[in-house]
């Protein structure tokens, strides 16, 4: 379904005002909240998106990501808070009425009309017929579905090319922003992929907002330039792809994104100033400090997830929780601490080994780019390369909306490998 959008000079697919505004924002959700019957779905929802930029909504099945997709578009008054469109309140406005185009998961073209008849379709009535052929032209050409294509039914299209006349028809009108509804898990692997990054591609050339609701971690930390995690109806964490990656705000933050290989770990030593120190960062508004942690994987520098750590206890040397690695963090070595490899998965463009580790009752996952299987019960030195992230166990960081600030420190293989118990 297509938004109905403000008048616009019939001069091409790209968005009026795109340039101009590019780094305002745009789509504010403020305090959102959304219950079906006595079962809440959203929870205080605050979300903003800049002009020109794509957000992925990320979480699993009955996150709510839907539901705020939903009251985005206008399908869905919400119980509390508000939706700002370039400031202006759209909560109560209908869809119709918002500048918003929506590509469904099954891109929702209708069957009986051809590729052009669809595309035309999302034309704003009593466009003259010249200028409705023209415009048809130019989206077929952004789209690269020129030539016979446009004579073509759905179905006698492949569902890459599907997905394509349905943005296709979904930029006609020239809306200020597309909303993406999955729309590429009905599509093969390597259909996926392809059509993934043909439609950020366009996207890019029109400089559209967008804003891609999906439940597959690697669409939206390689399609988006803001990920926000969605679980339980609140969000979790919102920030930049690799920020959300190797910065995740918890545990199940963490697990969700990627394989992440958790240590039982205890702080030994604060990092020199100014790593070391607790200092603000600028950009999030949060603390942060960085101190070594005595893992079974020997000494690791790592960054304090809970910005109220030191601040609640005073201090946190001795304090014990999990250290957070992922597996391409840990790397074969010379010198580093024995390990027995388990099992090894050969992927091509990289080999997944499970290794197990004295005095650490789970394997340990370890990715390895171009490199042949290692066979069960080979003996391995490991490593970790950059730094790790600890969770404190006595406390669970509920203000993270923007996740740690970045720090740039390296880890060091040497250090006792014992995890102590937590020390008053």
């Amino acid at each position: 379904m297509n938004a109905t959008v403000r008048d616009t000079p019939a001069a091409g697919p790209t968005p009026a005002g795109t340039v101009a505004d590019a780094g305002a924002t745009m789509l504010e959700v403020s305090g959102v909240q959304v219950r079906f019957g006595d079962q809440p779905v959203l929870h205080g929802i605050d979300l903003s998106v800049q002009t020109g930029t794509t957000t992925a909504i990320v979480g699993p099945s009955g996150s709510g990501k839907t539901s705020l997709l939903r009251v985005i578009a206008g399908f869905l008054v919400p119980e509390r808070g508000a939706v700002r469109l370039h400031g202006a309140d759209v909560t109560a406005v209908p869809a119709h009425r918002r500048s918003i185009g929506l590509v469904a998961q099954d891109g929702a073209l209708f069957p009986h009309l051809d590729v052009a008849g669809n595309i035309a379709f999302g034309l704003p009535r009593g466009t003259p017929r010249r200028e409705r052929q023209r415009r048809v032209a130019d989206l077929l050409e952004l789209v690269s579905l020129t030539g016979d294509h446009a004579a073509r039914r759905p179905d006698q299209l492949s569902g890459g090319q599907r997905q394509r006349v349905a943005l296709a028809r979904a930029l006609a009108r020239q809306p200020e922003m597309i909303l993406l509804d999955e729309p590429f898990s009905a599509l093969d692997a390597g259909l996926r992929e392809s059509t993934r990054q043909a439609i950020r591609e366009i996207l890019h050339v029109t400089g559209t907002t967008t804003i891609l609701v999906t439940h597959d971690q690697d669409e939206a930390l390689s399609f988006a330039d803001q990920v926000a995690v969605l679980k339980d109806g609140r969000l979790r964490q919102i920030g930049a792809p690799e920020e959300v990656y190797t910065r995740p705000c918890d545990v199940e933050t963490a697990q969700f994104l990627g394989d992440a290989v958790l240590l039982p770990g205890e702080l030994i030593s604060q990092l020199p100033y100014p790593l070391g120190a607790v200092h603000p960062d600028h950009q999030s508004g949060q603390t942060r400090t960085a101190w070594d942690a005595a893992t079974a994987l020997g000494s690791v520098n790592v960054e304090l997830v809970c910005p109220n750590l030191d601040s609640a206890h005073g201090t946190v040397r001795g304090a014990t929780g999990q250290v957070m690695l992922r597996p391409e963090q840990i790397t074969l070595s010379d010198h580093g601490v024995a390990a027995t490899v388990l099992s090894s998965q050969y992927f091509g463009h990289d080999t997944t080994a499970l290794v197990k580790l004295e005095g650490v009752a789970s394997p340990l996952r370890l990715r390895r780019l171009n490199a042949v299987p290692l066979a069960p019960g080979t003996q391995v030195q490991l490593t970790v390369e950059g730094a790790g992230v600890f969770y404190p166990a006595f406390s669970k960081c509920q203000s993270c909306s923007a996740g740690p600030a970045s720090v740039r420190i390296s880890s060091r293989p040497e250090g006792d490998a014992l995890v102590g118990a937590h020390r008053e």
